[in-house]
């Protein structure tokens, strides 16, 4: 995805939290703050991106997100266990109410038994509301695992942000 792409779909996030008075937070790992580098690359966008928190290390993630030392020696730090975590600790440490986590292996080393070079763990969440999302983008290189992770990102803090409504289980009518 080129810059234009990464840019417009950023606006796109921008937007759909301004229509609907959200603030965004970001936990991020092996995008290393990429996806928040996104959305205030736009101007303006203060009024919609609370903060991002890189938690590249097990230790950060305990200390800045409150990721449990359980989840992370369970599960390990490439799971769905702990980007759910990571999302959840970040929305209780901002002031947002839509957060997205990124936790993976970009490469080229980092690989272990069934977590190979490329596997990237997401989550999103919206008030009790959590998507959580598995890409294996395979062994294309550092890089281009970094720009796919962000376009994932984005695009699911675009779905959460544009759904109509409340988050799951906030609904008037839903138990």
């Amino acid at each position: 995805m080129s810059p234009t792409e990464i840019d417009a779909l950023a606006t796109a996030v921008l937007a759909a939290c301004r229509a609907r008075g959200l603030m965004t937070v970001t936990a991020e790992s092996c995008t290393g703050g990429l996806v928040s580098a996104a959305l205030t690359a736009i101007a303006g966008s203060s009024d919609v991106v609370d903060r991002g928190f890189v938690t590249y290390t097990n230790e950060a993630k305990q200390e800045m997100l409150g990721v449990p030392a359980s989840t992370l020696a369970t599960h390990g730090a490439v799971s769905p266990q702990t980007a759910a975590a990571m999302a959840a600790g970040a929305l209780a440490r901002s002031r947002a109410q839509i957060a997205v986590s990124v936790t993976g292996i970009a490469g080229p080393g980092g690989a272990t038994p069934g977590k190979p070079v490329g596997l990237v763990h997401f989550a999103a969440q919206r008030g009790d509301q959590v998507v959580l999302r598995e890409e294996r983008f395979g062994p294309i290189g550092r890089e281009a695992v970094r720009a796919a992770s962000v376009r994932v990102a984005l695009g699911m803090l675009l779905d959460l942000a544009a759904a109509d409504g409340q988050a799951a289980g906030d609904a008037p009518g839903r138990p």
